[in-house]
């Protein structure tokens, strides 16, 4: 997905394409990503700068600070940092999660990626960060 409007140098909605520049904003705070067998209280509240509850057949995952106390048996993995791209994003729009993912990809920078109704989150590594600033960047894209 893109962004539309002239802040991110995106075309009219329904219009974008992957190689449209886009504005990712990197969020303050270090996130963990979490494996879990039973879903604590505090991940139905929100957590600044962002809070992820997905629950599939087979597992439930949570992205929420690092620091929250985390149940018996959960499977944690800190040092995660989150960009967001900039929105709110249309559903018509094509590839925009994809090429950013192979931007990263290409600089060697593994990603975790969330997606909200309104835009998407692409989580990276902490001492990974400022290469996918640099890669996002060489493309065109803006990262503040």
């Amino acid at each position: 997905m893109a962004a539309t409007g002239a802040a991110t140098g995106a075309k009219p909605s329904g219009s974008a394409e992957a190689e449209d520049s886009l504005t990712l904003r990197v969020l303050d705070g270090e996130l963990m990503v979490a494996r879990l067998s039973e879903l604590p209280s505090w991940a139905l509240e929100f957590h600044p700068p962002v809070t992820s509850v997905t629950r599939t057949a087979d597992e439930i995952s949570v992205v929420a600070p690092v620091g929250l106390v985390t149940p018996e048996g959960a499977v944690v993995e800190g040092g995660w940092r989150a960009m967001v791209v900039l929105g709110p994003l249309d559903f018509a729009l094509i590839g925009i999660l994809a090429g950013l993912a192979s931007t990263l990809a290409n600089a060697k920078v593994s990603i975790f990626a969330l997606s909200t109704f309104d835009t998407d989150y692409i989580l990276v590594k902490e001492e990974r960060l400022q290469a996918a600033r640099d890669a996002l960047v060489a493309v065109g894209h803006t990262v503040i």
